[in-house]
C-alpha cells in the first residue's frame, strides 16, 4: 500500500511538471504568438540561423512541440524551406535540452515568487499579452515546486520492492525501457518533463547510469511523436518535416540504445553527480544530433520525401484547422487564417477557370467549377465552425477581433464563389448555347476586367495575409479602378449598340451582366482592407457627402454659372 500511495505522488508531481509546461506555452503563445511565428519565418536566411531561431523560440515556449506545429504550418505554406524548416528542428531540440539544464539547478527558492507574481499578473491585466506572461510565470513557478516535490517523493521509493523489482527489469531489457520512455515522452507531449523526472529517479539511486542513458534516449524518440500527429493534417510538407525529425531522433535513440554502457562508462569519469549525468546525456544526444544531421539537410529532406510521397490532391486535402491547438489561440488563429487562404486560392482557381470557359467557349469546365465551389462551402463552413469553437476559450480583445475578420473574409469568398459558379459560368455556358460571340473591343474589355479582378484578388489574400496598411490602400484603389473601368465599359458597349453592331447586340445582355458581377465580385474583396483601415482611422463611413455641403453647394452653383 505504502509503495501504491509513493507511486500516486510521483505520478501527481510529474503531472503538475506538464501542466506547468504547458501554462508556459500557452501563455508565451497568446501573449508573443504572432512576433514568434514572424521571428521564426524571418529567421530562416541559412540552416545556422534556423537552428538559432528553434533553439531561441524553443526556450521561450518550453515545448519542441510547438515550435514544430509552427514551423510545419509555415513549411506547409512554402514560407520556409523544408531543408531549413528541419534546421530549425535540430535547433528546437537543442533548446528544450538547455532549458532541461537550467530547470536541474535548485531553484526552488524561486518558485513561491513566481506563483505570487504570475497570479497578480494575470488577474490584474486587461490585456491578452500582460495575461499570457502572468500565465507563463505561474507555470514556471508551478514547474519548480513540482520538481521540489518530485525530490520528495523519489528518495522513499527507494525502500520499494515494487519500484526496485520494475526498475531492474528495465535495466536487463533495455528495448522495454526505451520503449517506456518513449511512451511517457508521448503521453506527457514533452520529453522535457519526462528527462527530469529520470533525472531524480537517477539521482535518488533507483536506477544505474547506463539505464538512464537508455532512458532518455526513450524520452528523446517519444518527444517526436506528438509534433507528427499534430501536423498530420497539414499536407505532405509538414508530413515529411515531422517524419523527418522522428526519424533523425530514432538514429540518435538507436545509436544511444547500442552504446549506453560506453556513454555512461565516459560520462561518469567527468560527473559523479547521477542527475547530472541524465541532464547531460540529454544536451549531449540533441548536440550530436544537431552536429551529425545539419550538414545533411538535402539528404533527410530526400529520405523524408520517399517515406512520405506526395499524392495527386495532397494540395486539395490539406486542412489547417486542429481541434488540438484551439486552447492556443495565436496557433489557432494562424491555423484559420491558413485554411481561409486556402479557400481564396480555390476560389481564384473557379475564376480563372470561368475566363477560359468564356475565352475558348468551353462547356465542360462548369462541372469543375461546381465541384470547387462545394469544396469551397465545406471549407468556409469549417472555418466558420472552427472559430465559434475558439471563441468559447478565453480570448483578448485583438483575437476575437481576428476571429470576427477571418470570418467575414472567409463569408465574402464564399460569396464570390456563389457568383462564379452560378451567374458568370452561366452566361459563359448561354453564350456557347446561342452560338453568339463578343466583338473584338468587347472580349477585350471584359478580359481586362477579368485579369485586373484575378490581380486584385492576389492583392485581397496578401492584405488579409500581413494585414499591411499600405496594401490594404491599394486594394481599394483597386476597387475604385475596377467600378470606373466598369463604367467606361459600358458606355463603350452601348456605344456600339448605337451603331446596330450585330456582335454587340447578339451578346448586350451577356456583357453587361458579366461586367456588374465582376464589379460585385471585386466589392466582395475590398472587405479585406476595410477592418485595417479602420484600426487606423484610415476608412470614411460614407462617399455621399452631408446635406449641408449638399446644398450649399447647389446654392453656389448659379452663382458660378
Amino acid at each position: 500500500m505504502e509503495s501504491t500511495v509513493h507511486l500516486i505522488d510521483l505520478l501527481g508531481a510529474g503531472a503538475l511538471i506538464i501542466w506547468g509546461l504547458r501554462l508556459i506555452k500557452t501563455g508565451i503563445l497568446r501573449a508573443f504568438g504572432s512576433s514568434l511565428r514572424l521571428w521564426i519565418a524571418k529567421g530562416t536566411g541559412n540552416r545556422f540561423t534556423s537552428a538559432l531561431s528553434g533553439l531561441m523560440a524553443t526556450l521561450a515556449v518550453q515545448s519542441s512541440t510547438a515550435t514544430a506545429v509552427i514551423t510545419a504550418s509555415f513549411t506547409a505554406r512554402e514560407i520556409i524551406n523544408p531543408r531549413m524548416a528541419q534546421a530549425v528542428m535540430l535547433g528546437a531540440n537543442v533548446g528544450t535540452a538547455i532549458a532541461a539544464v537550467i530547470l536541474s539547478f535548485d531553484l526552488h527558492w524561486l518558485s513561491p515568487a513566481l506563483i505570487l507574481v504570475g497570479v497578480i499578473t494575470y488577474s490584474r491585466s486587461k490585456q491578452t499579452r500582460g495575461r499570457g506572461v502572468g500565465r507563463a510565470l505561474l507555470g514556471l513557478g508551478l514547474m519548480l515546486l513540482a520538481l521540489q516535490l518530485l525530490a520528495g517523493v523519489t528518495d522513499p521509493l527507494r525502500s520499494s520492492e515494487v519500484i526496485a523489482t520494475v526498475l531492474q527489469g528495465m535495466s536487463d531489457a533495455p528495448v522495454f525501457a526505451l520503449a517506456f520512455a518513449m511512451g511517457l515522452a508521448f503521453l506527457a507531449s514533452s520529453s522535457l518533463a519526462v528527462v527530469l523526472l529520470i533525472a531524480l529517479l537517477a539521482q535518488s539511486g533507483l536506477i544505474d547510469a547506463t539505464l538512464a542513458v537508455v532512458l532518455v534516449g526513450g524520452a528523446n524518440l517519444g518527444g517526436a511523436i506528438p509534433p507528427l500527429l499534430a501536423v498530420a493534417r497539414e499536407g505532405v510538407a509538414a508530413q515529411r518535416l515531422a517524419v523527418s525529425n522522428l526519424l533523425v531522433r530514432a538514429l540518435g535513440a538507436l545509436a544511444f540504445v547500442l552504446c549506453a554502457p560506453l556513454i555512461a562508462e565516459g560520462l561518469l569519469m567527468v560527473l559523479t553527480n547521477s542527475s547530472h549525468l541524465t541532464i547531460a546525456t540529454h544536451l549531449g544526444f540533441n548536440i550530436l544530433l544537431l552536429v551529425v544531421f545539419l550538414p545533411l539537410l538535402g539528404m533527410i529532406a530526400g529520405l523524408a520525401a520517399l517515406l512520405v510521397p506526395a499524392a495527386e490532391d495532397a494540395e486539395h486535402d490539406i486542412n489547417y484547422l486542429d481541434e488540438g491547438v484551439l486552447e492556443t489561440p495565436a496557433l489557432a488563429l494562424a491555423g484559420a487564417a491558413r485554411e481561409t487562404l486556402r479557400v481564396g486560392d480555390l476560389v481564384r482557381e473557379m475564376l480563372e477557370r470561368n475566363l477560359r470557359a468564356l475565352e475558348q467557349g468551353d462547356t465542360t469546365a462548369s462541372e469543375a467549377i461546381a465541384q470547387l465551389d462545394d469544396a469551397v462551402d465545406a471549407r468556409q463552413h469549417g472555418v466558420k465552425l472552427y472559430l465559434a469553437k475558439l471563441k468559447r476559450t478565453e480570448l483578448g480583445e485583438e483575437d476575437r477581433k481576428r476571429c470576427s475578420e477571418i470570418t467575414s473574409y472567409a463569408i465574402n469568398l464564399e460569396h464570390i464563389g456563389d457568383i462564379i459558379d452560378r451567374d458568370l459560368m452561366r452566361m459563359a455556358v448561354k453564350k456557347v448555347q446561342r452560338q453568339v460571340r463578343f466583338s473584338s473591343e468587347g472580349l477585350a474589355e471584359i478580359t481586362e476586367m477579368y485579369r485586373k479582378t484575378i490581380v486584385n484578388m492576389q492583392l485581397a489574400q496578401s492584405v488579409f495575409f500581413t494585414r499591411a496598411p499600405e496594401l490594404a490602400h491599394q486594394l481599394i484603389a483597386a476597387k475604385v479602378d475596377i467600378r470606373h473601368l466598369e463604367a467606361r465599359s459600358a458606355e463603350r458597349h452601348l456605344a456600339r449598340v448605337e451603331d446596330q453592331r450585330s456582335e454587340t447586340l447578339d451578346t448586350s445582355a451577356l456583357h453587361l451582366d458579366i461586367l456588374r458581377d465582376l464589379k460585385r465580385l471585386n466589392a466582395h474583396l475590398a472587405s479585406a482592407a476595410y477592418p485595417i483601415l479602420e484600426e487606423i482611422g484610415a476608412l470614411r463611413e460614407s462617399r455621399v457627402r452631408s446635406p449641408r455641403k449638399s446644398v450649399d453647394l447647389a446654392s453656389a452653383q448659379p452663382e458660378k454659372s
